[in-house]
């Protein structure tokens, strides 16, 4: 990595007591430092099992960080996950984030062979002291999560409050779940996937369900969303999909605060990567909308940040971190002259290390 791109590594697997860290989110608070959230995963890298929310803290602009704090817990030693956090106007630090019991995975929970208590949970937490200390875990998962849907998650990555508009202070995010399948199938089938928006008008109290996108026709199975708000007022959802639609990503954009998308999810196929989340921000001064992933075609790995200047139609490549392995990522503005990328990344594999880059707005302008 160039010396000349300032890189620190807050997570390193097999420390601290977590065997891996992965799926990060990153955002600045309003006093200006940069809170890094990760999954701490216990005994192996995989996605189930012992798994907790953890933090990490910088105040020097993501160049050195804190000790490694615990924020959110399963009880049972099962799993907290999916970090969305989103800092308010009001400058309080909302996370919303999922739970599940220690013996379900995905393929069980997608099957339907786990009790409600165990399956998929969406609670929220909140912090008014800069991310030093938490609220405890409220449970939201009545007004979130619709009965029938079976997998749930949230983002990954960071969540958006809205700035502008008849809509301004609403907190929007993304968020996707399974449906229970048909005939002969499992429920484990892609097809089955769907996005939708979880949203709050009042500050993180009270939650409700936005647009939904889930139609299981196997062409664009809406799965991990990210979203930003354009100057123009729309925000604008970007979503990892497997399926016979041309490409890996798809986008949409809602008109209305994310309650409803302008036309469904389509094929975003100038975005060219494997199947694996991305991040989505709007800069502003410059003026672009920025993506970070992989853009290897069909590896993770090549953590590039590519860019907009005409609100997502077209994209080019605006920075490119490194060859090597990498997968999960999230971009935040750290200040007026630096865009942050927290991201996934090893020599030898892609979820040895979380590593943070500092990246010059000036470089990202056309």
């Amino acid at each position: 990595m160039a010396d000349h791109y300032p890189t620190s590594v807050p997570y390193r697997r097999a420390t601290d007591g977590y065997h891996t860290y992965r799926i990060p989110a990153a955002v600045v608070t309003q006093a200006g430092t940069v809170l890094a959230f990760a999954e701490g995963r216990q005994a192996s890298a995989g996605d189930s099992g012992h798994i907790d929310l953890v933090l990490k803290r910088s105040t020097d602009g993501g160049q050195t960080w804190g000790a490694l704090q615990v924020i959110a817990t399963e009880p049972r030693r099962g799993t907290a996950g999916n970090p969305a956090p989103v800092v308010l106007a009001d400058g309080r630090i909302v996370l919303v984030f999922v739970r599940q019991g220690p013996s379900a995975t995905e393929e069980k929970i997608r099957r339907g062979q786990v009790s409600a208590a165990d399956g998929r949970r969406v609670f929220v937490q909140v912090s008014e002291d800069d991310g030093v200390t938490w609220s405890a875990a409220r449970e939201i998962t009545g007004t979130a999560k619709r009965p029938e849907w079976r997998w749930y998650a949230t983002t990954p990555g960071h969540a958006i409050e809205l700035r502008g508009g008849q809509h301004a202070g609403r907190v929007v995010v993304p968020a996707n779940h399974s449906l229970p399948p048909t005939g002969q199938d499992n429920g484990t089938e892609g097809k089955y996937n769907g996005g939708h928006s979880l949203l709050s008008d009042d500050g993180g109290q009270t939650w409700r369900i936005g647009y939904v996108d889930d139609n299981p026709d196997g062409y664009v199975n809406v799965n991990e969303t990210t979203a930003t708000e354009l100057p123009d007022g729309r925000v604008y959802f970007n979503t990892r999909t497997e399926s016979t639609a041309p490409g890996t990503r798809a986008d949409a954009y809602s008109a209305d605060g994310g309650q409803t998308l302008e036309q469904p999810f389509r094929p975003q196929a100038g975005l060219v990567g494997p199947v694996v989340e991305g991040s989505v921000l709007w800069c502003g001064s410059p003026d672009v909308l920025l993506f970070s992933g992989p853009a290897a075609p069909d590896a993770r790995a090549v953590m590039t940040v590519r860019a907009s200047d005409d609100l997502g139609v077209t994209w080019r490549v605006a920075h490119t971190v490194s060859g090597l392995p990498a997968a999960y990522s999230d971009l935040v503005r750290v200040d007026g002259d630096t865009v942050g990328l927290l991201f996934e990344t090893g020599s030898f594999g892609p979820y040895e290390s979380i590593a943070f880059r500092r990246i010059p707005v000036a470089e990202l302008a056309p």
